[in-house]
């Protein structure tokens, strides 16, 4: 404990607040709340006899403390949620990737309000929904509200209607095409629907149905007929839980694999989705700490709370009544209860959530062990299949792209554990074989430049070079006689049937077909492909903008790499006034004019031969 420490230990208020924890580089690595600042603080630094190993590792790192008073308990806790998102200290049991989680939002502050998937949530008016862990579901959700309620999706009003208007996938407010009232029912039934209030959506779509018929407005009647139908639907598939009322049902499973916190969502009786989440920092502290960490950095984000929370385990009198007078005050002051059923369907409900999060577990584990056998166990298996002294953990593969010859590149990439390492690819423009297709010359150029002075310790556990055995030659003909490297493997992968010819060998290994090792090699072989291609694209992308500027008159290099730097693309120097393109570095307005009219006199040249072939087309 430092002196600094152990002085603010003296000065501690007997008031409730947060404590921030730092180390010796001023990094935040703890924030907890207090109901007696004094008390709870000075407990970190007494006899860590009672202290778990993780509160003792905290503490050993701790250089520096801070402190903040709040007015209530639930202030503290509130406080105390702000600074574990925005900080992510690491001894703070946290949502794993929370700040990702998507909403759908309802932008019911404008005029004519819209639906869609933020991940920010701004205190602008608008009513969000979520946080959901399942992206794919949310947008399933949002396709399928935007065929049920055709609400505007445009940022802007338009002047005029568009495509979303002409195919029925909107109703056009911004010319008035729909009244305000209609829309504003549209808007509040899809905002019902959100919340899983299904029937209340029925009801009411009914009697505006009913209602347009009898005034005989027709078309309004079978669009909103057909509304109520989709809407049945989509009841049908929930499942009744319980007669009345909102309620969240929190289950919670731990493994090796971690924690997974279940939330089943019960809308009027009705389980209408569920999410799970992940928590970091938790391996060494209480369910029931858990637990409470996780209610209070959900809720704290959470658009909606009800009026009950079902809980696995029952919580300490003085955590529970917290709990509930801060998700009270987030429901605007109505009561929520929070309590943990012992019996009867409530508890079913509990159980079964905490099933799903254990299947979810059991499921991580297995995507776990799949993963690793796509990636390490591929690489101890091909290194078997290849008679390797030791697994190719880092693997260094070469390939090499030309058109005819022309802009010859190679391509380096690296795979690490048999994982991509994108940080450490390389790629080469082959200067040797400039205007001629030479595979093998360009291949003895990459490995030269790679290995030649390259030191034991630097070299990869494996070389695969894309092509046969005659790449292979050439590469090896460098790697052991200008390199000087005799002990690194190089093998070469032939493209049409994935042979793999090794040194020394006439026969080819051949990969059992399905098996990792295999499925391994060829997306090394097509990694070194993209990347070549990439590279070998662009420089012929460049190739042709200057090819393109070499026939306009007083346009030099030393211009042309001007333009190119100042617009970019060809297209952009298309659309450039005369102004736009004196103002590049080192033009003029006749080299700007130049420019500009070689390009319009080309348009103008195939403006007339599309006229032409026109009238011959008429013609005949």
């Amino acid at each position: 404990m430092t002196d600094a420490v152990e002085e603010k230990l003296k000065l501690l208020p007997e008031s409730p607040g947060v404590y921030i924890m730092k180390d010796d580089h001023g990094r935040i690595i703890y924030v907890g709340k207090a109901i007696v600042l004094k008390n709870r603080v000075r407990q970190y630094f007494q006899s860590s006899r009672n202290h778990t190993p993780k509160v003792r590792a905290m503490v050993s790192h701790v250089a520096d403390f801070e402190t903040i008073m709040t007015h209530s308990e639930v202030e503290a806790l509130i406080l105390e949620c702000n600074l574990i998102k925005k900080h992510r200290p690491r001894y703070n049991i946290s949502l794993k990737d929370d700040k990702s989680y998507p909403y759908v939002k309802v932008t019911v502050q404008e005029e004519y309000p819209r639906v869609f998937i933020t991940r920010r949530v701004l205190k602008d008016g608008a009513q969000y929904f979520g946080p959901y862990t399942d992206v794919t579901a949310v947008h399933e959700s949002l396709k399928l509200l935007r065929r049920l309620f055709p609400l505007r999706t445009c940022r802007r009003l338009q002047e005029r209607p568009c495509l979303e208007y002409h195919i029925k996938r909107c109703l056009a407010p911004c010319v008035g095409k729909v009244p305000k009232e209609d829309y504003a029912a549209m808007v509040h039934a899809v905002l019902l629907f959100l919340e899983g209030r299904t029937e209340d959506v029925e009801r009411e779509l009914q009697s505006r149905m009913k209602q347009a018929a009898e005034t005989f407005h027709f078309e309004v009647a079978a669009r909103l007929r057909d509304q109520l139908l989709a809407v049945r639907k989509v009841a049908e598939k929930q499942t009744i839980i319980t007669g009345v009322g909102d309620q969240d049902a929190v289950g919670m499973a731990r493994s090796e694999a971690g924690v997974c916190v279940q939330v089943f969502f019960i809308r009027a009786g009705k389980m209408i989705g569920r999410e799970h989440f992940l928590l970091q920092g938790s391996e060494e502290e209480s369910d029931e700490a858990i637990l409470l960490a996780f209610l209070q950095q959900y809720y704290h984000r959470a658009a909606f709370v009800p009026r009950e929370v079902l809980l696995p385990l029952e919580l300490a009198a003085e955590e529970k009544s917290l709990l509930e007078a801060f998700l009270s005050e987030k429901k605007c002051n109505a009561k929520v209860q929070v309590h943990c059923p012992q019996r009867g369907t409530k508890h079913d409900i509990v159980k079964m959530a905490e099933g799903n999060a254990e299947k979810y577990l059991v499921d991580e584990v297995m995507r776990v062990k799949q993963a690793m056998q796509r990636t390490r166990g591929a690489v101890e298996e091909l290194g078997r299949y290849l008679g390797l002294k030791h697994p190719p953990y880092r693997m260094e593969c070469f390939d090499i792209s030309h058109f005819q010859g022309a802009e010859t590149v190679a391509s380096m990439v690296v795979f690490e554990d048999g994982i991509a390492k994108k940080s450490d690819y390389r790629r080469f423009k082959i200067k040797s074989t400039e205007g001629k297709s030479d595979d093998f010359l360009s291949m003895r150029e990459v490995t030269r430049r790679r290995y030649v002075g390259l030191a034991e310790d630097e070299l990869p556990d494996l070389i695969v070079i894309d092509g046969g055995k005659g790449q292979l030659s050439s590469a090896l003909e460098i790697i052991r006689g200008e390199g000087g490297h005799a002990d690194v493997p190089v093998v070469g992968l032939a493209k049409q049937f994935e042979l793999v010819f090794t040194e020394g060998n006439s026969e080819p290994v051949v990969l059992p077909r399905r098996s990792a090792s295999l499925y391994l090699i060829q997306r090394i072989r097509d990694e070194a492909h993209r990347f070549a291609i990439t590279y070998h694209r662009k420089l012929r992308g460049k190739r042709n903008l200057v090819s393109v500027l070499d026939h306009v008159v007083g346009i030099g290099p030393k211009r042309r790499a001007a333009l190119h730097a100042h617009f970019g693309t060809i297209a952009k120097i298309k659309k450039a006034c005369v102004e736009e393109l004196a103002a590049a570095p080192g033009m003029n307005r006749p080299a700007a004019e130049a420019v500009h009219n070689f390009f319009h006199a080309m348009e103008g040249r195939v403006a007339g031969e599309l006229e032409t072939e026109a009238n011959i087309d008429k013609k005949e």
